[in-house]
């Protein structure tokens, strides 16, 4: 993994994730350059000043973008809104779940995303999906350029991702080239569900694809028996535990094998492992709704998928880094062990030799987007 900051795991997978979900090297660097001594004190220390010198180059761009857009340079100023909600979404993972100034930061990365929709990408609306008493928000990506009915996905983020990263990674265009449509969703315990309307995690994600693939089924664009799910990083449990329990999802992906995230909670208290985000204790209680620290250790005992993806029939990809930091790539293994009656099940093990051998492959992102793509268009066609 390209290390700016040597030493600060978490910082530097801000950085891949920016660089390969669209950023340039050049912004990225003026991001960083003011702050690589305050890297040197550890990913906790220096957050706010993290947010404060991306946000500066954000602002920039935007400034930039306006300009641009004025001028009737539509597409330039798309990019360039594109680019400033990217480094946005990215410094405000960095924030601790307790800084005031959080909100009104995920607020303006809202809008610049979706400022980008009619200067560079008309197919991507903003959608609600019903849940509970309340909604999930949702970006959708259509790939029918005519109303007819297509394949669709259903993408979910993890721990400490949005639908904006999920959005600026490129995922769902490449979905829409291969004519597979794109539903991606804050779920409970992430994004604008979290941050905005205060839903919180639970196990039995289940609810949440039934919610999903209620939603779509009201839609005529889509093709109600091709509809498949995938989840990055903690949505390598959220998505399996979907599957195995909501029958009517075609096709499932982990991207990143989650397998026992309560086992990995563990290890954390014990320092074994790499950490996500700073603050991380804040962080995950904050997702989970729980405020005493002892209590979450004990709940996380039920997140795991052990007599869980033995319920999967439908096929099943999960896809994994050799060298990933925080989930032990023998979860990989578990997961495709115990998935015996998935209809087809693969394993994927990407390598250092290749790239996308970290968490989630942030560190070559679109190498493991395409082949996830790929998986995910071969498999629907053989469904048909």
């Amino acid at each position: 993994m390209f290390e700016y900051f040597p030493g600060n795991y978490v910082w530097n997978l801000g950085v891949v994730a920016a660089l390969n979900s669209g950023g340039t090297i050049d912004e990225v660097d003026r991001a960083c350059r003011p702050i690589r001594d305050l890297a040197a004190q550890g990913s906790d220390v220096g957050t706010s000043e993290f947010m404060a010198s991306w946000a500066a180059v954000a602002g920039q761009l935007e400034g930039q973008a306006g300009e641009a857009e004025k001028a009737g340079h539509l597409r330039t100023a798309g990019q360039k809104y594109l680019r400033a909600a990217n480094y946005l979404a990215q410094a405000e993972r960095m924030l601790s779940a307790k800084d005031s100034g959080r909100a009104d930061v995920y607020r303006h990365c809202l809008d610049l995303v979706e400022k980008t929709w009619s200067l560079l990408d008309p197919a991507t609306t903003r959608v609600e999906v019903a849940y509970e008493n309340s909604s999930l928000p949702a970006y959708f990506t259509n790939a029918s350029p005519d109303g007819s009915p297509v394949p669709v996905m259903i993408m979910w983020n993890g721990l400490d991702s949005t639908k904006e990263h999920m959005y600026t990674s490129g995922f769902a265009a490449e979905l829409a080239a291969r004519g597979i449509s794109t539903l991606m969703v804050d779920c409970p315990g992430s994004g604008e569900a979290l941050r905005l309307r205060g839903l919180t995690a639970q196990v039995e994600t289940e609810h949440w694809a039934s919610a999903c693939v209620d939603y779509l089924e009201t839609r005529t664009d889509i093709r109600a028996d091709r509809i498949g799910i995938v989840g990055w990083s903690l949505g390598g449990y959220y998505a399996p535990r979907a599957a195995a329990f909501e029958k009517r999802l075609a096709l499932c992906v982990a991207w990143g094998a989650n397998h026992n995230w309560g086992a990995v909670q563990k290890r954390r208290l014990d320092r074994e492992g790499e950490n996500p985000v700073p603050h991380y204790w804040d962080h995950v209680m904050w997702v989970w709704g729980e405020t005493d620290l002892d209590t979450f250790i004990a709940n996380t005992e039920a997140v795991h998928l052990d007599s869980v993806v033995e319920k999967i029939t439908a096929p099943f990809l999960i896809a994994h880094g050799q060298n990933d930091r925080q989930i032990p790539v023998e979860y990989a293994h578990r997961s495709f062990d115990q998935a015996v009656n998935s209809a087809k099940r693969e394993l994927r093990i990407f390598t250092p030799e290749e790239g996308a051998t970290e968490h989630i492959g942030l560190d070559h992102l679109p190498h493991v987007g395409a082949y996830i793509a790929d998986w995910i268009t071969d498999t629907f066609a053989e469904l048909t």
